[in-house]
């Protein structure tokens, strides 16, 4: 709040741009108040106002896209000043108004309409992992009753920890070294790769190029992955899982990272990033994650989840018919987000065509 003295007033419905910052050139209406630092106010006399505001909305990706600035970027005052208002009279201007309100509004309602059935997809998704995690997803085809109540596991599954379904080694379940351990002073151009965020987050092996020498990797021994290991990113972005393919390179795990050999007889791979990745698992560490600024993942917390063990044969059905419908999911989504943005340029199309004269 401010007691208004010395600041730019502005008044219910007047218009306003943003003129510094990542959305310079953005318009829109104000309530009463006083204008930020970053905004300024417009009036175009004897003009409708919302006329000249849908004209300026036509306009926003090329005032924003070449605004000036190093630092922050802001509005290129040349080329608002330069553009030609096209001024029909004033009736003709409210009949234009109008019909671009008319258009937008069914624009924005079948925009809402796609909004929805993406959040519908959402919850479908983590309902079908929830189905999958408690034995309901294949019950079909395993001949089993589906008597349990909602949250148990079914008939001949139990409950395991981390260290259940690992491998019998010391080096199974591993965290990454200290930071101290592996500074950027000890990178070197080619030799051992070292995996960290960017791998896992980006869900690709041989994303990145940093490496270490033959010294540091054998000093740093008990971090180094094989084929096949999961990493677990344990910070910001937690609980992402990357499964290493066959052909990935020799290395080792950085300190954002876990590193868990799997049993491979006893839980697929596949299996548990699924499981890990689901909104059961990430909220039952999300209570626990240990961080100020951001979520924090550790291998305490790890080893507190608790993983559902079916028989070995029913996790690769579950896994198949998870990818199956997922795949189906993806496939949906990308068809409502291509609908998204041709919504959006349909909305400059009609915008563009109500000031060249072509809508009415």
């Amino acid at each position: 709040f401010t007691d208004g003295i010395g600041c730019v007033l502005c008044e219910e419905g007047d218009f306003l741009m943003v003129w510094d910052g990542s959305r310079s050139g953005y318009v829109g209406k104000a309530i009463k108040g006083a204008l930020g630092s970053t905004l300024v106010r417009l009036k175009f006399p004897n003009i409708d106002t919302n006329y000249a505001y849908y004209f300026l909305q036509s306009k926003y990706i090329e005032i924003n896209t070449r605004a000036k600035g190093v630092g922050i970027p802001h509005v290129d005052p040349n080329l608002l000043w330069n553009y030609k208002l096209p001024i029909p009279p004033l009736q003709e201007q409210k009949t234009i108004v109008s019909k671009i309100e008319e258009l937008l509004s069914d624009l924005e309602n079948g925009k809402q309409q796609l909004l929805l059935a993406q959040q519908q997809l959402k919850i479908y998704r983590q309902s079908l992992l929830k189905w999958a995690f408690e034995g309901k997803l294949t019950s079909v085809r395993t001949g089993r009753d589906l008597s349990q109540k909602d949250g148990e596991l079914s008939e001949g599954w139990k409950w395991a920890k981390i260290t259940d379904i690992v491998e019998n080694n010391k080096h199974s379940l591993k965290a990454g070294p200290f930071g101290s351990s592996l500074k950027k002073e000890f990178y070197v151009e080619k030799g051992y790769k070292i995996y960290g965020q960017e791998q896992v987050i980006s869900d690709n092996a041989f994303f990145g190029d940093y490496y270490i020498d033959e010294e540091k990797y054998q000093e740093l021994k008990s971090c180094q992955i094989k084929p096949f290991d999961i990493l677990i990113s344990l910070v910001g972005t937690v609980g992402k899982v990357l499964i290493l393919p066959a052909n990935c390179e020799k290395g080792l795990i950085n300190p954002r990272l876990i590193k868990i050999t799997l049993n491979k007889d006893v839980y697929l791979h596949k299996f548990f990033k699924y499981y890990f990745e689901s909104s059961y698992v990430k909220n039952f560490y999300g209570s626990k994650a240990q961080g100020t600024t951001m979520d924090v993942l550790n291998l305490g917390i790890i080893k507190t989840i608790p993983f559902p063990l079916p028989p070995f044969v029913e996790q690769q059905l579950i896994v198949d018919e998870l990818e199956s419908k997922l795949t189906v999911c993806d496939k949906i989504d990308e068809t409502i987000s291509q609908s998204l943005q041709q919504a959006e340029t349909l909305r400059q199309s009609i915008l563009k065509k109500a000031f060249e004269g072509k809508l009415i």
